[in-house]
């Protein structure tokens, strides 16, 4: 038979080049995936930066650790602890000790993320005056970079100042040096500090206290943000692994449809075959024999490719700030391998149930259902289509019921639709003749016969209906469920947002570091406004003993916000809440009015509070409420203000904008902060969305071309018939239409059913809100498939056509 398989693949070539194709780039998707998830596994240590000159720094306490039984459980504190004064002054026997400050502002023309320290301190990066001097009074700085000139006035958030000096940047913070009192004045505490002396003696001088002591390149711990590389490594690792199972699930998909198709076209050939005396197992390894030798070669393409294509991934990441500027592509095999096995099993297992299909037909029957599919649901598809269906149900009820919560997570809306979509196709021939019954009604009835053969040819061709859809329903399911998830989720959060704020005006900050104690008392001043200062902070609580978790809270004066602010009770009253208590949500282990639970406050404080109310879960940004007392380091950066009885709302507005911030009314306020996706989220969408609609697309040009070009006979009785070269066009045409229709409905119904499961997932976490259809994105991706299938379906008929009518029904199969 493996001479059989040669010839079968020389005269079927344009089937075995479209199979060749969609394993190809299956196998270079999965590839390219595999490179960049290797790559994002491990992130190399990053130096010091702003202290690579400093002897010693120290560092007061910005973690919290609290044993378990399973070990040291540890959060980063909202608010890290000053080093005691006391110890201030055993370090400076020792040698000088050098405060470090850290501040936001803003300049009219500065760059976007400045930043203010203590001149005292650039010397340990280093900096180096290159033009002017050192600041000497309070309104003079030192500048790095060339965004501003020496001797020019630059006004910003802390006033206006001249700049005196400039430093050359070392690109990784844009500085703003103030004398060291200034500095002291715009930024009061000091959570660490360079003492030059011997680090041994510093490490005896702080023992036994909670702090730290940094040499070598642990002083790396006290630059910005430490851990941005490993935490933007952990984002694109998690971006990485969503959008290679994603696409691991899509080229599977369609590479196994393809496949399976392939076969299937060839009943009558097999038919043929077993009349001429084949037996069942002859034809079996014939096709396995045609996978093999296609597999092979395709895989092995699609790897070479893949090589090709990881390394312009990386830079694509880089360029768009999802990844350091150090990242590549590593030295890795596993994902080839990896990769170039997983593309051969699905190619031999593609063609399992239809070969095995076609070697237990017998001859007669074979060639009896060459042209009607009369049975095109086996005991396979009725088996795994029925128990995927079943397997979405239950562990949606079982959700829903236990934890409707874990349905607003990411990796579950973007992981559920994978089993509808695979449910849905394999039930897709019970599901096609129905459909395009539906669909192809009206065109049925208009004048001439073109309507009706559209809708009979697709009604009766089920399984290659099925196959040509497979690729419309993975791209429209996954465009509808995730973003019409992400777009539904951002409602619900506006619509928790809308029904909360009562104030008619919300005051924030203008720059980052919070109101200071002089605007927060002038916008209390505010006649005829009740004003509710509220401050960001975090709670910690450990829950069945062993998990440390933080919440996010906010710290407010009970009186205030109880007028300002609508919280989502559903035990208790904000009025209760005083020194001695917290307002917990559902979520909390404990949430009953009343307990007393033990947590630690943002800066590490233990202490226990009194639940004086409950608030329902929602879509998890419902906090924990205390008051300021229980958030020692917290600053003001929110104000919202309620009117007073017969207040006039213009006079109330001026003057909260002469006390300073920005002021929003409450529609302004429901507007901006209207919840955005993030970068990484949007990014990893897109790069999901875009590798599918790529793939899907090469895939349904294939599979149609693959489809009509083995039509041609059928094409060339049409043409007999009487029928025109243009009707006939049209005839293909419409059914490639009533395919993309076909598989348009399957991917709208996968998403809407999951869309409804977490409309239900909100419902019962008490957030009423509308579903959110991404109906523009589903048009655009229709219509490209649309375009795709008339193009790539009138094409090969075209061409077929040149060819006179009588030649073409003669031929061969």
């Amino acid at each position: 038979m493996l001479s059989v398989a040669l010839r079968t693949l020389r005269t079927r070539w344009v089937t075995f080049v479209g199979s060749f194709v969609a394993l190809s780039l299956g196998v270079a998707l999965l590839a390219v995936m595999g490179l960049a998830l290797a790559s994002s596994l491990d992130a190399p240590e990053r130096q010091p930066e702003r202290f690579a000159a400093a002897p010693v720094v120290v560092q007061g306490q910005d973690t919290l650790s609290v044993p378990t039984p399973i070990g040291d459980r540890t959060q980063k504190l909202a608010h890290p602890r000053a080093v005691p004064e006391t110890t201030v002054a055993k370090l400076r026997r020792l040698g000088t000790v050098v405060a470090d400050r850290s501040f936001s502002l803003r300049a009219a023309k500065g760059p976007g993320d400045l930043v203010g320290h203590p001149w005292s301190t650039a010397a340990f990066a280093p900096y180096e005056i290159e033009t002017g001097r050192a600041p000497a009074s309070a309104d003079e700085v030192v500048v790095t970079g060339d965004w501003a000139r020496t001797g020019e006035r630059v006004t910003t958030d802390r006033g206006t100042v001249t700049v005196v000096g400039t430093v050359a940047s070392r690109g990784f913070e844009d500085a703003v040096f103030y004398t060291d009192a200034r500095a002291a004045e715009l930024s009061p505490m000091s959570t660490q500090l360079v003492v030059k002396a011997a680090a041994a003696d510093v490490r005896a001088a702080v023992a036994g206290l909670d702090l730290q002591v940094l040499t070598g390149t642990d002083r790396r711990l006290a630059d910005a943000d430490p851990d941005r590389d490993s935490e933007a490594l952990t984002a694109m690792n998690a971006m990485f692994g969503t959008a290679g199972g994603v696409t691991a699930f899509v080229s599977v998909f369609v590479v196994a449809s393809t496949f399976a198709f392939a076969v299937a076209q060839r009943r009558r050939e097999f038919g043929l075959l077993r009349t001429a005396g084949a037996t069942p197992g002859q034809i079996r390894r014939m096709v396995f024999s045609e996978a093999l030798m296609v597999g092979v070669p395709a895989s092995a393409a699609g790897c070479v490719l893949g090589a090709y294509g990881a390394p312009r991934l990386a830079a694509w990441v880089v360029d768009g700030g999802l990844a350091p500027s150090w990242f590549t592509i590593g030295d890795f095999t596993w994902p080839y391998h990896m990769a170039f096995w997983t593309g051969l099993l699905v190619a031999l297992l593609g063609v399992i149930a239809a070969s095995w299909r076609a070697g237990r037909t017998g001859p007669t029957q074979a060639l009896r259902e060459a042209s009607v599919d009369t049975k095109a649901m086996t005991w396979g598809r009725w088996l795994f289509g029925a128990g995927l269906l079943l397997t979405a149900v239950v562990t949606l009820g079982v959700a829903l019921v236990s934890d409707p919560g874990e349905l607003l997570h990411r990796k579950t809306y973007v992981s559920r639709p994978m089993l509808l979509i695979t449910a849905i196709a394999l039930l897709a021939p019970v599901l096609v003749r129905p459909l395009t019954r539906l669909i192809g009604w009206l065109p049925a009835q208009l004048p001439g016969a073109g309507g009706m053969l559209v809708r009979e040819n697709a009604a009766v061709g089920i399984r290659r209906t099925a196959a040509i859809a497979a690729p419309i329903l993975v791209t429209v399911a996954l465009v509808g469920s995730l973003l019409g998830a992400t777009a539904t989720l951002n409602e619900a959060k506006a619509t928790e947002t809308r029904e909360q704020t009562t104030a008619s005006f919300v005051v924030t900050p203008a720059g980052d570091a919070g109101f200071d104690a002089a605007t927060v008392a002038e916008l209390r001043k505010t006649k005829g406004a009740v004003v509710s200062a509220t401050s960001s902070s975090a709670v910690y609580v450990l829950e069945e003993g062993v998990a440390l978790i933080k919440s996010e809270a906010r710290a407010a004066e009970a009186g205030p916000l109880a007028k300002t602010v609508e919280l989502p009770l559903a035990a208790g009253k904000v009025s209760d809440l005083d020194d001695d208590s917290i307002i917990v949500n559902e979520e909390w282990e404990k949430h009953t009015v009343g307990q007393e639970v033990g947590v630690w406050l943002g800066d590490g404080t233990r202490k226990s509070l009194r639940i004086a109310a409950v608030m329902t879960t929602g879509t998890g940004n419902n906090g924990a409420y205390v008051t300021p007392a229980n958030a020692p380091g917290a600053s003001v950066d929110r104000v919202d203000v309620a009117l007073a009885d017969g207040a006039d709302p213009a006079a109330v507005a001026a003057a909260l904008t002469k006390a300073g911030g920005h002021v929003f009314t409450q529609d302004q306020w429901v507007q901006a902060s209207y919840p955005k996706t993030n970068r990484t989220t949007r990014y990893g969408f897109m790069l999901v969305l875009g590798i599918a609609l790529l793939y899907t697309g090469i895939s349904l040009a294939n599979t149609m071309v693959m489809a009509t070009s083995d039509r041609v006979r059928d094409l060339a009785v049409l043409r007999l018939a009487g029928a025109t070269p243009w009707q006939v066009l049209r005839l293909v045409a419409g059914e490639a239409l009533m395919v993309v229709a076909v598989g348009g409905v399957l991917g709208l119904l996968v998403a809407a059913l999951n869309l409804a499961g977490m409309w239900s997932a909100l419902g019962l976490l008490s957030v009423w809100s509308p579903v959110e259809m991404p109906w523009a994105e589903l048009g655009a991706t229709v219509g490209a498939c649309a375009v795709l299938a008339v193009a790539f379906s009138i094409a090969p008929a075209g061409l077929a056509m040149r060819r006179r009518a009588v030649e073409l029904a003669g031929m061969r199969e």
